[in-house]
Order: structure tokens, then C-alpha cells, then sequence
């Protein structure tokens, strides 16, 4: 690895490094978000990453809305390529469509495919795919551990969350980002244009700020919707 291996988080054997974080309207909060990143871990006899998110809507948006989604993936550590996807979805309210399932997408690059199952049914499903393919966590993992990220470069992926698989190119640009806690903060923002497929494959925006602090901590997440923006904000991390 070189060079590359210097720009890396520091890494304890079978430690948890957690990021919390809240996304708010008018100042109000209405979901909070939390990734996990352990390792220590062995698949198949090998290291392993395992990512762990979860998203949940606070208790004040009671019947109108409420969104308890868990997802976790486990990826070869050395090239943190995905080799299994879970997704826990339970969502659902007055305001918006009911959704309650869970899937897991094992990846098979020698094979270059996805395996596809969803709980309470026998049935499985495949997809073909290129051996580089990430789940959305995957991608985070990536990003976070491996890339040497740094202002005006560009980090192409193909990734596939169990809907469509999405060709995306995320740019990097320096800017400030200003946390509740922290003030202003020097970063790097990676910024991709992407569908979504909960909005019709309407077009979006998926944006990640990384500090320039040597450890490339995510301070925010953002996600620009056809129908508005939701911004995670980094409250907490933590090393375990």
C-alpha cells in the first residue's frame, strides 16, 4: 500500500468507531442517524468490515410519520469490496406509503452477480454486475478507509442497493462546513448526481464532508430529494 496505507484511520483490532448524527427542519429534529464501523471481525476466514446504519424518525412526528431502518454490510477488508447487504426496512404513517420487508444481497464478483432474497419468500433473484460493485455502505467504507481523498478528484463507482444499479461520479471540492458544536470546520465534499428510486428515478443529489483533519471524519451527510433536502449533521464520534 505504500503511501496510500499512511492516509488511512488508525485501526485497532476488534474496535467500533460510531458517528452520530441529526438531521432537523426550522431547528427542529426529525431524524436521527447512526453509523457503526467494526473490525476484528472474520468471513470465510478472512478480515472483514462490518457497517452498521440505522435511521430513525424522532418520537414528535408520531402518526404522521415515523422510519425505523436498519442496514448493515460486511466487506473484505483489504479492498473493501461488499460481500453481503442487509436492508431491515419500517416505515411508514400518515403522510407516507407503509413499508415493512427485509433483504439481503450476497455479492459474488467471480461470478459477477448479486444473489437477491427477501425474508418469507423462496425465491431468489440475480443480478449481473461488474466485479467493483458497492452497496451504498460499501461506498461509505471505501470512501472513509481506503480513498486518499483530496480536493478536485473524482472517484467513480458502480453501486447497487437492491433496486438499480446506479453508475455514479462523485467530484470533491473544498469548502467550510459549520457544525452546532464544532463552528466551521475545513472539509472536503464529495457531490454525486444519482436517482432515486423512491421518487419515480427523479434525479437528485448525494453529497458526504469529510474533515481535513488527517482523520477524514464525516461531519454531515446530505441528501437533495425532489421534493427538498435532508441534511445530516455530525453530533458525535466515537471510538469504542
Amino acid at each position: 500500500m505504500g503511501d496510500e496505507e499512511k492516509s488511512l484511520p488508525e485501526r485497532v483490532e476488534g474496535s467500533t468507531r460510531s458517528f452520530r448524527f441529526t438531521a432537523s427542519k426550522l431547528g427542529i429534529p426529525i431524524l436521527r442517524a447512526t453509523i457503526q464501523l467494526k473490525n476484528g471481525l472474520e468471513g470465510g476466514g478472512r478480515p472483514v468490515y462490518r457497517i452498521e446504519a440505522r435511521v430513525r424518525s424522532v418520537d414528535a412526528l408520531g402518526l404522521f410519520f415515523y422510519m425505523d431502518n436498519r442496514f448493515i454490510s460486511t466487506m473484505e477488508a483489504r479492498t473493501c469490496l461488499p460481500l453481503q447487504y442487509m436492508k431491515v426496512i419500517d416505515q411508514g404513517g400518515l403522510l407516507f406509503t407503509k413499508k415493512q420487508y427485509r433483504q439481503r444481497l450476497t455479492f459474488d464478483p467471480l461470478q459477477g452477480r448479486v444473489v437477491i432474497e427477501n425474508e418469507g419468500s423462496a425465491e431468489k433473484r440475480e443480478v449481473p454486475v461488474s466485479a467493483d460493485t458497492y452497496d451504498p455502505l460499501s461506498m461509505f467504507g471505501r470512501c472513509y478507509l481506503r480513498e486518499e481523498i483530496h480536493p478536485g478528484q473524482e472517484i467513480r463507482m458502480s453501486i447497487f442497493d437492491g433496486i438499480k444499479l446506479r453508475q455514479m461520479v462523485f467530484r470533491s471540492i473544498q469548502e467550510k462546513v459549520s457544525l452546532p458544536r464544532s463552528g466551521e470546520v475545513e472539509a472536503v465534499r464529495l457531490e454525486s448526481s444519482t436517482t432515486f428510486s423512491s421518487f419515480g428515478e427523479k434525479e437528485g443529489v448525494i453529497r458526504i464532508w469529510y474533515a481535513l483533519d488527517g482523520k477524514k471524519t464525516p461531519l454531515a451527510l446530505e441528501l437533495g430529494l425532489p421534493v427538498g433536502t435532508v441534511k445530516f449533521q455530525l453530533d458525535e464520534a466515537q471510538d469504542e
